[in-house]
């Protein structure tokens, strides 16, 4: 799934892939998506319960190229 905006956090520990996707969903126009890419098992959450609370949706998960899991959220506002 083609996202407006990929963050790489492959290697960032809990709970740096929240920051990073809060710190990133402000360059995503609304309707567009993000994905972040996170090898964090913790991210397999942390995105969905995050996007509950924020009021985003959360569209799914999926896999980078390489294998790494990558969450996709849909800025809604």
């Amino acid at each position: 799934m083609s996202a407006d905006v990929e963050i790489d956090c492959r290697d960032l520990p809990c709970p740096r892939p929240i920051i990073e996707l809060a710190k990133a969903l402000p360059d995503v126009p609304v309707g567009g998506l993000l994905a972040v890419v996170a090898r964090d098992p913790a991210a397999r959450h942390d995105v969905p319960a995050w996007c509950r609370l924020r009021g985003q949706e959360y569209v799914g998960e999926e896999l980078a190229d390489d294998g790494a899991p990558r969450y996709v959220v849909r800025r809604l506002g």
